[in-house]
């Protein structure tokens, strides 16, 4: 999801943010499907706003998710050293802030003798709600999650396998299986491609998957939904999308079940700034769009804070 803004809302975006997420992560201009030294994107759609803002280096530093004339969501990042060490997020309602809603994250990190970060969560109205700590191997892998809150403990393990050209991924929480990530290659018409196969599964048990086939340009070519069959003891196709590009820019995308085919085209507006970005998406037939409004830092100063 994170890479594929121009085919998804904007707003699944607070998904990828949002306070529970299973690993810390830094955002950069690029993750939005934006070149150069983007300052702000204010992205508005049919059914609402959010701005982004960005400091000289391309690093996120606030959101502003705007749901009518008096309801938003706002998010800031603190950083030292290119870590994150504090995110708040104020909900508000009325114009009036939520202190029982809004949040802050805290973030401590050892490198002594592996990586490891402890994340603490704790509302407006001083709550503590969650603490999470990250552990890491000597290659800098994820492989452990300690959740603590008011229902106990949980841990979540990681564990890393490789055969071949495959490295598979599994997520464990108390020990019960809950996702695997398999990423292999194959040769493809233009060359070396990537496919990553999630599988996502309930108490243990196979539930969905999702299959994704990306290009040598890291683009997605093929995204493939499946639902277990308990009876078959197999996944089963459900849908079947196909991108295609042009000029590096998606320009229509075709579903596929088995008993209907339908197809989206993607229509671009591009602004004059070097590098270019897209300002306008229009999403046809069903007409639906996404405008960017997006100013950018001076050339000069962004290099400037580049060689600071």
């Amino acid at each position: 999801m994170k890479k594929h803004y121009t085919i998804f809302s904007f707003f699944s975006f607070l998904q990828i943010i949002g306070l529970w997420s299973q690993e810390v992560q830094i955002f950069n201009v690029e993750d939005f499907d934006l070149k150069g030294p983007v300052k702000s994107c204010l992205v508005t759609t049919d059914y609402g706003k959010e701005l982004f803002e960005f400091n000289k280096n391309g690093v996120l530093i606030r959101t502003i998710t705007q749901y009518n004339d008096t309801d938003q969501d706002i998010t800031y990042y603190k950083y030292d050293n290119g870590e994150l060490m504090e995110k708040r997020m104020e909900s508000y309602k009325g114009k009036v802030l939520d202190e029982s809603t809004s949040m802050a994250n805290f973030y401590e990190i050892d490198t002594v003798p592996n990586r490891k970060v402890i994340e603490k969560i704790i509302s407006y109205d001083k709550q503590f709600l969650e603490q999470q700590q990250y552990h890491y191997d000597d290659e800098g892998k994820l492989i452990k999650m300690i959740s603590s809150n008011d229902e106990g403990v949980d841990e979540t393990t990681f564990e890393y396998s490789q055969v071949k050209n495959e490295q598979t991924v599994s997520t464990f929480t108390n020990g019960i299986l809950q996702k695997t990530v398999r990423t292999s290659t194959k040769k493809g018409p233009n060359g070396t491609q990537k496919v990553v196969l999630t599988k996502e599964y309930i108490d243990g048990e196979p539930n969905t998957a999702l299959e994704e086939v990306f290009n040598a340009d890291g683009k997605v070519v093929t995204s493939e939904d499946f639902l277990y069959d308990v009876a078959g003891k197999e996944f089963v196709s459900q849908k079947k999308r196909f991108y295609y590009y042009t000029d590096g820019k998606l320009s229509r995308m075709v579903k596929k079940t088995v008993n209907t085919e339908s197809t989206d085209k993607y229509i671009f507006q591009f602004d004059n700034h070097t590098p270019s970005n897209w300002v306008k998406q229009i999403v046809t037939p069903n007409n639906t769009y996404i405008t960017r409004n997006i100013e950018y830092y001076q050339q000069e100063t962004a290099k400037e804070e580049t060689n600071d």
